[in-house]
């Protein structure tokens, strides 16, 4: 591996951690905003990025993603997902709309450091370096946004779709939560997720970053 290639493998991993810490971070305090403190309690309403990490999510399933993208050539997107922070919708009023709001928190407030990072790249002239990091921070919190919004348990658009369906589509996606992971890795491997993420994150890419997503 060259040293372009070693720092790029260091800036997309430092990227996607910090996006995975503010995802988890918006989840407890929309949580903690409509009345449930399970997140503060246990400790997790911190943006300290050790009280997030999960040892296969946070840690294992990107660094192979990157191992696969930067050393053999792969194109696979960087994924993974931090220690989900605990919920109790029985403090909610209306626990389905607030676990909707819950849900919708993270997917924004990637959306917003994406944002901010293109605010940054455009309006600051940042060393190559640091223009680089904040090009993969932009990205990255891109695919996770995206990601995170398919309504396919136990991603946040499953929480929204749960608040839209009639009670028996809600009993049914509940069901189905217990092979989500199942049903997320066979669709990443047959290729589907590619093909439904790809347009929507270049769009996206191309409305914030123009050219350079390209």
């Amino acid at each position: 591996m060259s040293l372009a290639m070693a720092l790029e493998f260091v800036m997309a991993l430092g990227a996607f951690f910090l996006a995975v810490v503010f995802h988890e971070y918006a989840h407890g305090r929309v949580a903690y905003a409509l009345g449930d403190p399970t997140a503060r309690d246990a400790r997790r309403l911190t943006l300290n990025p050790l009280a997030h990490i999960d040892p296969v999510g946070t840690v294992i399933l990107p660094l192979l993603l990157a191992v696969l993208r930067f050393v053999f050539s792969m194109n696979l997107p960087i994924l993974g997902y931090a220690k989900p922070v605990p919920i109790n919708p029985i403090y909610f009023r209306h626990p389905y709309q607030g676990m909707m709001l819950v849900a919708l928190a993270g997917p924004s407030i990637n959306l917003l450091l994406a944002s901010i990072g293109v605010g940054l790249w455009h309006l600051v002239n940042l060393p190559e370096l640091l223009s680089d990091f904040v090009f993969y921070f932009v990205v990255i919190n891109i695919i996770l946004a995206v990601f995170n919004l398919i309504p396919v348990p136990p991603l946040d658009g499953s929480r929204v779709l749960l608040y839209l369906l009639p009670e028996g589509g809600k009993r049914l996606l509940l069901i189905i939560e217990h092979f989500g992971f199942v049903i997320i890795f066979l669709l990443l491997y047959a290729g589907v997720l590619e093909h439904l993420l790809l347009p929507i994150v270049s769009w996206v890419g191309e409305v914030l970053l123009g050219g350079r997503f390209s």
